[in-house]
């Protein structure tokens, strides 16, 4: 039987893209997530240490947010509490005001490499959690292929895992995952192990999903492009343990196309996140100026005299 599997190459399938004419679904009215105050050690007896320090964060309903920081920041750690799979040793995490208390469908979690079962084909692997509430063979059957046509799989659902290239199967991963309708889509660097232009696309493919869902997005990279490309607003974290040290809203229009990537503006923005992971206690934080050019409090840095000194740096 191995004889006649072949591998499917990414560039054979057929990829939804982003078009200028997707609508954008209603503002949504769920998916706000509030995280105050959350401390999180790891480890046990000598082994214990803190993971995450005292951070604070209020999501919007349908919000697209990147958590970005250095390998080891408690960025994952952060993603699994708000999973469900860690358990805050201080402060609380919420969901549209209701406690996260374990896991649920209703937090939808996409990891690096995907979880599928290699016993099933990509239908039966998207239908699964429909199976396991019970609904009726044909409709979890008609949903999950409308779901695999939507992340441009349509023609490969009756292929295994193994016959599908990596980005394919991540396709597969995040139909699986938003088959259960979640408020909120938990992604861990979740195209961290493909190549650049499969990463590239199933960027643009993600956020196109986005655009028709609005579900509540925190995607977690070490990627500056691909978090500068994705979303609405970044949080940048330092090394352990965790904590904010910035917070940049991203002020490139919707829909994005891969020119942004070489824009005077986002080379700016970029260089100031290369600056903040370098040096997280001296990089001072990017001025906020008005239409006209000026900043409506003062200088970013005291130190600084006369306008000049203030233009100088980079406004969102």
């Amino acid at each position: 039987m191995n004889a006649v599997i072949q591998d499917i190459d990414t560039a054979t399938a057929r990829v939804a893209t982003p078009s200028p004419s997707v609508v954008p679904a209603a503002a949504p009215s769920t998916g706000r997530l509030l995280i105050d105050q959350v401390s999180i050690h790891l480890g046990q007896g000598a082994d214990r240490f803190l993971a995450l320090d005292s951070v604070s964060l209020d999501i919007a309903p349908g919000e697209f947010v990147c958590l970005l920081g250095p390998s080891g920041c408690g960025k994952s750690t952060l993603l699994g509490a708000l999973a469900g799979h860690l358990q805050p040793t201080g402060g609380r995490l919420s969901l549209d005001g209701q406690p996260v208390i374990g896991p649920s469908p209703e937090r939808g979690l996409v990891f690096q490499h995907h979880t599928l079962f290699p016993w099933l084909t990509a239908l039966d692997n998207v239908a699964y959690g429909l199976k396991m509430q019970g609904v009726a063979k044909a409709e979890r059957r008609a949903r999950a292929l409308a779901l695999l046509q939507q992340v441009g799989l349509g023609g490969f659902e009756h292929r295994y895992p193994r016959q599908l290239s990596g980005g394919m199967q991540q396709r597969v991963e995040i139909a699986r995952v938003l088959i259960n309708q979640p408020r909120v889509l938990l992604m861990d660097e979740p195209f961290g192990a493909l190549d650049a232009l499969t990463r590239l696309k199933m960027q643009e493919l993600l956020l196109d999903l986005w655009t028709r869902l609005k579900t509540t997005v925190v995607f977690v990279t070490h990627d500056i492009d691909e978090a500068l490309f994705l979303a609405d607003r970044i949080l940048v974290m330092s090394p352990r343990p965790g904590r904010f040290i910035d917070e940049l809203p991203v002020p490139a229009e919707r829909p994005r196309q891969p020119e942004l990537l070489t824009t005077p503006e986002f080379g700016r923005l970029k260089r100031h996140c290369l600056d903040l992971l370098r040096h997280p206690d001296s990089t001072l934080p990017l001025t906020r100026l008005t239409p006209l050019g000026l900043d409506p409090i003062a200088p970013a840095d005291p130190s600084a005299k006369g306008v000049a000194a203030t233009q100088a740096r980079f406004a969102v």
